[in-house]
């Protein structure tokens, strides 16, 4: 099983690791432990680099593949035994996890008001997506009080805690599905919980920053209307230098 060190160690850019499996067909290799977060939640999948030696392969894709991270590499793979640094491209990794809190953030603040849950939703580095179903919505009275008060959240530098439960408890706790629907796997034994402390507490896989203040200013850029009370909430960060 690879080790996820993304799960626990969000900050951590680079790790030495060896090649323990590798399919040729696929073009992929598998890492006895990785900082490659495989995509998953509308969060993308990390990209970034294998070095063996000062050989540089680039890695284009991380999937799961069953309990492993299998990454895709350009150019011939490594055999299983090579030492290799497995190094993410931190700059666009940090950009998500300001952007993936934010969309947590903004779920907390559209739950404190109008108590709807997500429906979808998607990302990409400094922009993203959440739909809700929120059916008194106006956006001459909502979306600026909605953008303040998303804005004076993350500004509070609430801690952003990484907590993990047995799968029984977490299904006792139905707080933590803020999607209409649990999208948790039945084969899930242990719920990775993300906690924005006061705000927001829902399971989730993905990579987040420490604290809500390191997002950043966020825009409301655009609010859509997908139908009789569903809205779509468009939201897009400053750029802002990775630490």
């Amino acid at each position: 099983m690879t080790e996820k060190l993304y799960s626990t160690q969000q900050y951590l850019r680079e790790v030495p690791a060896t090649v323990v499996g590798s399919d040729p067909d696929a073009g992929t290799v598998t890492l006895d432990r990785t900082v490659f977060y495989p995509g998953g939640g509308g969060q993308p999948c990390d990209v970034g680099e294998l070095w063996v030696g000062d050989d540089r392969l680039e890695v284009t894709e991380a999937r799961p593949d069953g309990a492993n991270v299998a990454h895709r590499v350009e150019g011939g793979l490594p055999p299983v035994g090579t030492e290799v640094r497995a190094v993410v491209d931190w700059d666009r990794r940090y950009r998500l996890m300001r952007t993936h809190t934010a969309m947590h953030a903004l779920c907390g603040v559209v739950w404190e008001r109008f108590r709807s849950p997500v429906t979808g939703g998607n990302m990409e580095p400094g922009a993203g997506r959440l739909d809700f179903e929120i059916e008194d919505w106006d956006s001459d009275r909502d979306r600026q009080p909605i953008q303040d008060a998303l804005n004076d959240e993350l500004a509070r530098a609430r801690p952003v805690q990484i907590d993990f439960l047995p799968r029984a408890q977490a299904d006792r706790d139905p707080s933590l599905i803020r999607t209409k629907v649990s999208l948790l796997p039945p084969s899930l034994t242990i719920v990775r919980v993300v906690d924005i402390v006061g705000l927001d507490r829902q399971a989730d896989g993905g990579t987040h920053v420490e604290a809500t203040d390191e997002v950043g200013p966020v825009l409301i850029a655009k609010v859509e209307n997908k139908g009789k009370g569903f809205r779509r909430i468009r939201i897009a960060l400053e750029d802002q230098p990775a630490p």
